[in-house]
């Protein structure tokens, strides 16, 4: 079924973008093993816009939704994801037009490389590792915000975690997190995984900084060792939990 959102926008200088109030897509990361991620990405069909690309679900917007609701939505039609097994994180607007068209990125994860059911609009779709996503040819519009819409590996220690704040914590990873000034970060807890050392602490200014911290060690370090291990990014438990 159509919506009122299909169709073109056309702005003062003729440039037309689909999507008649704006489009979405669902940027959804899952893990792979060892603390890697992966991205779903649709090969889009060769009669369709820019066919041929690599790209993420998503479409037009109608005019009673919300972004959220619409790359939901079109990574349901389009990728056969169901909206429960989907968390979203937040959501950017990584592309605009004179026109007033805007399209906005919708990232989320899920808690593994879901089953995919492609419709007419994919070649194919693909869990594609973060690090090879750039590897392939990707739609221009992609192309253009995949720079800061990717998640850099960092590697969380629970181990001067409370036991109990720890099982809860490990519960919620991995998952991305977008810290200020920084971007967009896949945390993860496997010790041999990519990525820099990461660590809670209490201070939500002192997250907000992320500044190289030393955290206390770990009880297990030897004698005569440093009391201290440097850290390249720090969480709050409610940045985690949310």
């Amino acid at each position: 079924m159509r919506g009122d959102g299909d169709g073109w926008s056309r702005g003062p200088d003729g440039v037309r973008h689909w999507g008649r109030f704006g489009a979405a897509g669902l940027l959804l990361r899952a893990p792979l093993g060892a603390g890697g991620s992966a991205v779903l990405l649709q090969h889009r069909a060769a009669w369709s816009h820019e066919g041929g690309t690599w790209a993420l679900p998503g479409g037009a917007r109608d005019s009673h939704e919300t972004p959220v609701h619409a790359a939901v939505r079109e990574a349901g039609e389009e990728a056969g994801i169901k909206a429960g097994d989907v968390r979203v994180r937040v959501e950017r607007v990584t592309a605009t037009a004179p026109s007033g068209w805007s399209y906005t990125t919708v990232i989320a994860d899920a808690a593994e490389t879901l089953p995919t059911s492609a419709n007419g609009e994919s070649v194919e779709l693909a869990w594609v590792p973060e690090d090879e996503v750039d590897q392939r040819p990707l739609h221009p519009g992609f192309a253009a915000a995949w720079p800061s819409l990717r998640a850099l590996p960092a590697r969380l220690d629970l181990s001067a975690v409370p036991a109990d704040d720890a099982e809860e914590l490990a519960e919620a990873l991995p998952r991305t997190v977008y810290l200020a000034g920084q971007g967009f970060v896949w945390l993860h807890t496997e010790a041999a995984g990519p990525g820099e050392r990461a660590a809670i602490v209490g201070d939500e200014a002192a997250a907000s900084n992320n500044a190289d911290v030393s955290v206390p060690a770990a009880p297990t370090r030897e004698p005569g060792q440093p009391t201290a291990l440097t850290v390249a990014l720090t969480f709050t438990r409610g940045q985690l939990l949310a």
